[in-house]
């Protein structure tokens, strides 16, 4: 090997390395490879950065601001609440919940369809008395299945479009092209799911179940006459059982009802008081049908979704100490309505406006996100912190943004336009309708998947110009004969190895300049190669580190490594057999 595959092959070991064995961010190993190819001179500055300007990772960033547009709208939760229903027993729940999350992920980018469908999921374990370690690893596992059967499912398989155009110089694929293997492997890992999960997936409780905040807030909220919760029961409308939140009473015509029965049926203008923590009520403020019930929320200049919920500590030299919140106007002096208080971890039972502000009370409130940043460093309050994620949908929008998402598919089925062009298209209209606001979509731009995927193209780069792939290519084919078949599999075997430990995009990239080195002194076709690394860059079911879904049930389902070694690996096994199996016999060598 030459000097500059000496060193390609270095970087590349210690890339690998560091991604599997070290908490340092991978955009920052990433980069510090790239910068060291960049300044060895094995690579230069228009290869080190030609990621930037593949159709394939713009792609994917365009994609994150309209499922950004379905997540501001409430597309998504609206879609869980209405298809999981009420299943009779744990393997018909994770078949109610499989399938509709493979079929979104198809044509969503899977990681913000898990984000959506974690807390509604934990919700709805909850109301039916399963286990919700039952629930979340399957939901990882069914959109990653499901990112496997259309082009835009999953970012790695638009990263492989992405180099079959510029580095293979082949026609990109169709938007199905690859269900012909992708949906095999869906179909039957949802079908191992259902059948093994009985015996190896576990039975925990998360942690949310085990930990209390000790903030307890008492917050009302009115039902909207004319909206879907009038005439449903407090059961049909998700209001039982919630976690870390209970409804109290429910005041109808001033008349209270209190020990509120499941098959209690909810009227307009129904006043609801709920007593729980913050977290909470940031769900319960993004339900369809209910309002904050404190007229001071409608006094406020900003319209609702320009605002955010903010924890404050009221401090001993705020204006306001001794006075009620209503006699001290406090909307009027901070600009923002407060919406709850808790005083030494406990909820006052009284009016909002007749509460008597004291030092030290934790007060929830609703103001623009501005509000931090102006109190922060003021003396009325001891720490001001704004909750996260706590705007509600925009639900008047919920239509504009699922009518955006079913016209870029169909644009993209039917060849109109490619799929950089309408992600582009959508995510435009997302902002045109007030699904999303300009710096809504900025914020939903992964910088560091960006970053990651960029350099890690620049290395695939390195490794493919500086004859490294041809080399490591060479040995393999010499190695297992001159059988494309064998040298598919052990290529495939080498990536799907790798995804369980290193990011799906990063092994794509590095492992693509291997695969057509071996393909061209095979003198093979290479989209056997390229469709079987989609398959199995995607398919990463034995760790919690090698796709990002998996981490994030990790914590919620308060599973262990074990957990996912147990359950995940024949998945992952499967899905690498089925790949090397059916992609030959669908494209031919």
């Amino acid at each position: 090997m030459s000097l500059d595959a000496w060193i390609a092959l270095g970087v590349l070991v210690a890339v690998i390395g560091l991604l599997a064995a070290t908490r340092i961010g991978p955009d920052l190993i990433m980069l510090a490879g790239l910068t060291v190819l960049l300044v060895a001179g094995v690579v230069g500055p228009e290869e080190a950065l030609s990621g930037l300007s593949n159709p394939g990772i713009i792609a994917v960033i365009v994609l994150l601001a309209v499922a950004a547009g379905l997540n501001a709208t409430g597309a998504l939760g609206w879609v869980a609440q209405h298809v999981l229903g009420r299943p009779k027993s744990v393997a018909g729940a994770q078949a109610r919940l499989m399938a509709p999350v493979a079929v979104m992920s198809a044509f969503l980018n899977n990681t913000p369809v898990v984000a959506m469908f974690v807390p509604t999921v934990v919700e709805w374990a909850r109301q039916h008395r399963m286990s919700v370690s039952k629930l979340l690893m399957p939901l990882s596992y069914a959109a990653i299945l499901g990112g496997m059967c259309t082009l835009i499912g999953t970012s790695t398989n638009l990263v492989i479009n992405g180099l079959l155009i510029t580095d293979a110089h082949r026609p990109g694929l169709g938007l199905f092209d690859i269900a012909a293997v992708g949906l095999p492997c869906a179909v039957l890992g949802m079908g191992y799911v259902l059948l093994a999960g009985r015996w190896l997936l576990p039975e925990r409780k998360g942690p949310l179940a085990e930990v209390q905040d000790p903030r307890q807030y008492t917050v009302e909220m009115l039902v909207e006459p004319g909206s879907s919760m009038v005439g449903k029961t407090i059961e049909q409308a998700g209001l039982r059982h919630l976690e870390g939140l209970y409804l109290m009473e429910i005041d109808r015509a001033g008349e209270p009802i209190v020990a509120v029965e499941p098959a209690e049926r909810l009227k307009a203008d129904d006043r609801l008081i709920f007593v729980g923590v913050v977290e909470s009520v940031v769900q319960l403020r993004r339900m369809r049908g209910l309002r904050l019930a404190t007229d001071q929320v409608f006094k406020l200049d900003a319209p609702p979704q320009a605002r955010a919920l903010v924890e404050a500590v009221v401090s001993d030299s705020c204006g306001l100490i001794g006075q009620t919140i209503r006699d001290g106007r406090f909307r009027s002096v901070y600009g923002a309505a407060v919406i709850a208080v808790s005083r030494n971890g406990r909820r006052i039972r009284k009016k909002i406006g007749d509460i008597v502000l004291r030092p030290g009370d934790t007060l929830l409130l609703e103001a623009h996100p501005s509000f931090v940043d102006r109190q922060r460093d003021r003396r009325d309050f001891y720490l001001v912190s704004a909750v996260r994620d706590s705007s509600p949908p925009r639900h008047d929008r919920i239509w504009y943004s699922l009518a955006i998402l079913a016209g870029m598919v169909a644009v993209v089925t039917i060849g109109w336009l490619s799929m950089l062009q309408a992600a582009l298209l959508a995510a435009g209209l997302m902002v045109v309708t007030r699904c999303l606001t300009g710096p809504e979509a900025r914020r939903s731009i992964d910088r560091q998947l960006l970053l990651v995927i960029a350099a890690a193209f620049g290395i695939g780069k390195a490794v493919q110009t500086s004859g490294l792939a041809a080399d490591l290519a060479g040995a393999i084919t010499h190695a297992v004969g001159a059988s494309p078949w064998v040298s598919l599999a052990v290529l495939s075997g080498l990536a799907s190895l790798m995804t369980g430990f290193i990011s799906n995009n990063a092994v794509a990239v590095l492992m693509f300049p291997i695969a057509m080195s071996a393909a061209r002194d095979l003198n093979v076709s290479i989209l056997p190669f390229a469709i079987s690394l989609m398959v199995v860059s995607a398919g990463s079911f034995a760790t919690p580190l090698g796709y990002q879904t998996n981490l994030m049930v990790y914590g919620p389902g308060g599973y262990r490594l074990g957990d996912y070694l147990r359950m995940g690996l024949p998945l992952h096994l499967l899905s690498w057999l089925l790949a090397v199996t059916l992609t030959p016999l669908i494209w031919p060598f």
